[in-house]
């Protein structure tokens, strides 16, 4: 990792940080102004610092900004040191902004730190460099650098300068580690080691995700290179139905395998919440972190908070509606693949399937797709008993593909707990028969 550019970029920012404070205290300087200090160049370096830089051609009040918020993750002494030196007799400077954490005990940035920095006394120029802080400007629209919430009644520029903590890694490590699963990002990363042939489905339901599979893979090309994105939503919302162990979470975890894009599984007993509000602000947490990643966001048994809206009867009756309604409207405006997975198709409420670009039912398979099923759960290095005809269990025993796995899983322990290679016609049994039981069914 060549952290030269941002070593380079730090003692930029330290220059102007002095310039202005000799600036604001009549003292001899060594620039007039703010723009006459050599900005620091990079040509040759690639960084992912240098290729962000690079990407959104920033300007000299931006690329300030970014290195305000970054420089306490680098160097925690950095402005301490900075103004203690610039100002010998000590005592409260609040011209400069800035605050102390709990843990953090160092100076920590806010808005009124770049205003300082930036603008000085000037009122125009700092009402200029706050447009850096609009919520149309990238650095908010990409979740990228955003001021923290002040204290009620509070000017906002007072709110902290916060560098989202993937542009932290990225700059510093070279790569954005994944969100750790939590309340803060109530969703985790799934994958799968199985392969496209692995996955038995019928015909139309393949043919529908091999549709699913395009659409990430050109989405791009038709909302850009086609000028398309003026005409159609970004983004792309799917529902998958059926009974449990049919597929759904396999099927998300190979588009995502096969796309190369993360997919994250939400966990909806963390986001929905019973205090009024909560459960919008877990959401918009959730979203706010995947936007512009290209992650497939899939929400199981998605019933719970994506279900049909009641009639008002109360005012938790209000809220749970105003929740769905946030809900379509995050859902929509998401750039990314959106599954939701249900077992009924009518139990998602109808504001949701006008929306959704694909529907796609996984029902249980039929009888050659379940002999495929068997023969490929069971292992390589087992032999099965010539007493076991699979097509004659296949066809008389409906089962998900899920069911045969845990048979599979039951059969392959019986075998070794008797040191054996085969399986046995009564272990496959006494597996369909536990699985039936949990169903209340009887073989």
């Amino acid at each position: 990792m060549n952290v030269q550019p941002i070593e380079v970029s730090l003692q930029y920012l330290a220059r102007a940080l002095e310039t202005r404070l000799k600036l604001h205290f009549g003292q001899k300087a060594d620039y007039a102004h703010l723009g006459e200090i050599p900005a620091p160049a990079f040509e040759g370096e690639e960084t992912p610092f240098t290729t962000f830089i690079d990407k959104y051609q920033m300007s000299f009040e931006e690329y300030v900004v970014l290195m305000l918020a970054m420089a306490p993750h680098i160097q925690p002494h950095f402005f301490d040191t900075i103004i203690s030196s610039s100002i010998p007799e000590g005592g409260d400077f609040p011209q400069i902004g800035g605050v102390r954490g709990q843990q953090f005990r160092g100076f920590l940035p806010t808005g009124e730190t770049a205003l300082f920095l930036l603008a000085g006394d000037n009122m125009q120029r700092r009402f200029e460099v706050m447009q850096i802080f609009a919520e149309e400007h990238f650095f908010s629209r990409e979740h990228i650098l955003h001021l923290e919430s002040p204290k009620e009644d509070e000017p906002e520029t007072s709110g902290r300068l916060r560098l989202a903590q993937e542009y932290v890694e990225l700059f510093t490590l070279g790569a954005a580690s994944r969100p750790k699963f939590g309340l803060n990002f109530p969703a985790k990363n799934i994958s799968t080691l199985m392969d496209w042939e692995d996955l038995i489905l019928n015909p139309q339901t393949q043919k529908q995700i091999r549709e699913l599979e395009s659409w990430i893979k050109y989405g791009d090309v038709i909302l850009n290179d086609w000028e398309m994105k003026k005409r159609i939503k970004p983004g792309f919302r799917a529902l998958f139905y059926g009974p449990p162990g049919t597929g759904k979470t396999l099927t998300a975890s190979l588009l995502g395998k096969y796309t190369q894009r993360d997919v994250y599984k939400v966990d909806l007993s963390m986001v929905v919440s019973k205090f009024i509000g909560e459960t919008e602000k877990n959401l918009s947490s959730l979203f706010a972190r995947a936007e512009n990643k290209g992650w497939i966001l899939f929400f199981d048994e998605a019933d719970s908070l994506f279900g049909k809206r009641t009639n008002v009867r109360d005012a938790h009756d209000k809220y749970a509606n105003q929740e769905v309604s946030y809900l379509l409207q995050r859902v929509e405006d998401y750039d990314g693949l959106v599954i939701l997975a249900s077992n009924f198709k009518g139990n998602i409420d109808e504001a949701f399937m006008r929306r959704f670009q694909s529907v796609i039912h996984f029902p249980l398979p039929k009888a050659d797709e379940r002999q495929k099923l068997w023969e490929k759960a069971i292992p390589p290095v087992i032999t099965v008993d010539p007493e076991i005809d699979l097509s004659q269990i296949a066809g008389k025993y409906e089962l998900s593909g899920a069911n045969i796995m845990n048979i599979v899983q039951y059969a392959c322990l019986r075998t070794v707990e008797r040191n054996g290679r085969s399986f046995k016609l009564s272990e496959i049994m006494e597996g369909i028969a536990r699985e039936f039981a949990k169903e209340g069914k009887v073989v």
